[in-house]
């Protein structure tokens, strides 16, 4: 059950962040040309969905970054890691699917094939793969650190004798992680596009090369290991900034 939650969390994922650059980049779309704000507050938005519906039954990583991290500071068992980031994969895939679908009319009418596989992957504004790199790495450190965060602060709110946790945890917590992914997006997004996740990145831009998309050009698989390295390396580092730091005690 964790692993089909992780795949339709990941999927909606997807289907809603890819959605909202399909949204804002193809032709005759009502919301062409919505712009970066648009474009963030949707991902936000996304996460916050997806961690609603599947946050109680797998935890709602959704992203392979988070769940290494976290198995690598001891939050996550290791045996769990590659059914996880399986069905992560998958479900970013699939997702990416039923956003060619929702925009089925719009790809033939668009002209830029670049535009066209923005909807699915991430690229760089300026080409330069050890910026890039450590780009990604800075943005996904942070959203390890304010996912577990929010997460450690969840049992400690309280207004005069009444618990808030379980409102917090349950109620507003995958709000504020939205909310977190939105700020990355804001502050951090813009030299890379933040993938900050590598399912978000691969499994889009699997589809994208296998689906019939008119005029779509390459799918520029020479960048595609950095979205990929670059989260995985800083969802660690910022899971044992975390747990060095001993904040979360």
């Amino acid at each position: 059950m964790v692993y089909l939650a992780e795949f339709v969390g990941t999927a909606i994922l997807i289907l809603l962040g890819g959605g909202v650059v399909a949204g804002v980049s193809l032709a005759r779309s009502k919301a062409l040309n919505g712009g970066w704000i648009v474009v963030t507050f949707g991902w936000g938005m996304a996460v916050a969905m997806a961690v609603y519906v599947v946050g109680s039954t797998s935890g709602a990583h959704i992203n392979p970054a988070v769940t290494l991290g976290l198995a690598s500071i001891g939050e996550f068992a290791w045996a769990q890691v590659p059914g996880y980031m399986l069905a992560q994969l998958g479900g970013a895939f699939t997702g990416a699917v039923l956003v060619y679908l929702a925009y089925f009319a719009h790809w033939k009418v668009t002209d830029d094939p670049e535009a066209k596989l923005g909807v699915f992957s991430t690229s760089p504004g300026v080409r330069n793969p050890v910026a890039n790199l450590v780009t990604e790495v800075i943005g996904t450190a942070m959203l390890l650190l304010g996912v577990l965060g929010i997460g450690a602060n969840s049992g400690f709110v309280s207004e005069g004798d009444v618990d808030l946790g379980g409102l917090f945890t349950n109620g507003i917590a995958p709000l504020m992680i939205g909310l977190l992914v939105l700020a990355i997006g804001l502050s951090l997004g813009g030299p890379t596009g933040y993938a900050i996740n590598p399912a978000r990145d691969l499994g889009p831009r699997l589809a994208h090369a296998l689906l019939p998309i008119p005029g779509k050009g390459g799918s520029d698989w020479g960048y595609s290991w950095i979205p990929v390295v670059g989260p995985l390396v800083g969802g660690v580092i910022g899971a044992w900034i975390w747990k060095l730091t001993g904040f979360g005690v």
